[in-house]
C-alpha cells in the first residue's frame, strides 16, 4: 500500500529501499549498486548479491581433492600426461592441477569426471571410493555445491618399474 503526501512535503516511510538510503546517504558519497541477488537493508548481508563459481575452480579443488587420495599416481589420460609434463618442464610453465578433471557446474549442483592413474597393486574398488569420498568432501565444504556424481576413468595402471632410469650401458670402447 502506497502512502501519497502532499505536493511539497516529505514522507517519514519510504517503499523503495534505494530512495531512502540516497536521501540518508550524504551527498558526497556515490551509490553502489548489486544487479544480482536481494537489495535492500532489510536483508540479511549474506543474501545481499550473487556468487559464482566457475567451472575451472571447481575441477582444482576436485583434482587436489582426488591427488590427496593414497593409490593414485596421476590424473589425465597419456596424451594430457604427456602434454603436461612437457609444459611442467618449460621455464615459466604451471603445474595443472585440473589435469584429468571435468566439471559441469551448475546454479546448485555439480558433477564431476576424473582420469586417474593407479599405482599398481592397490585395489582398485577402494582407491575411487577415496577418490569419491574425498572430491565430494572437499567440494561440498568448500563451494557449498552438491556434488551429485563423480565418475571415474581409470586409464592406467602406474607399475613400479616405469620409476626406473634405464642403466647406462657401458661403453665399449675406453
Amino acid at each position: 500500500m502506497a502512502t501519497s503526501t502532499a505536493p511539497g512535503t516529505a514522507s517519514n516511510k519510504s517503499d523503495n529501499p534505494a530512495a531512502e538510503l540516497d536521501r540518508k546517504r550524504p551527498q558526497n558519497q556515490s551509490a553502489t549498486t548489486v544487479s544480482a541477488g536481494h537489495a535492500g537493508v532489510d536483508e540479511p548481508a549474506a543474501e545481499r548479491g550473487k556468487t559464482s563459481i566457475a567451472d575451472g575452480v571447481v575441477e582444482k579443488i576436485a583434482g587436489m581433492a582426488a591427488r590427496e587420495v593414497t593409490g593414485v599416481y596421476a590424473l589425465g589420460g597419456s596424451l594430457a600426461r604427456t602434454l603436461g609434463a612437457v609444459r611442467d618442464r618449460v621455464p615459466g610453465g604451471r603445474n595443472n592441477v585440473s589435469r584429468g578433471v571435468k566439471a559441469e557446474v551448475g546454479q546448485k549442483q555439480t558433477a564431476i569426471d576424473l582420469d586417474v592413474v593407479i599405482d599398481y597393486g592397490v585395489p582398485i574398488q577402494d582407491v575411487s571410493e577415496g577418490i569419491r569420498e574425498n572430491v565430494i568432501g572437499a567440494l561440498e565444504r568448500m563451494t557449498g555445491l552438491e556434488v551429485v556424481e563423480v565418475n571415474i576413468t581409470v586409464n592406467d595402471v602406474h607399475l613400479p618399474e616405469d620409476d626406473e632410469e634405464e642403466e647406462p650401458e657401458t661403453a665399449r670402447v675406453q
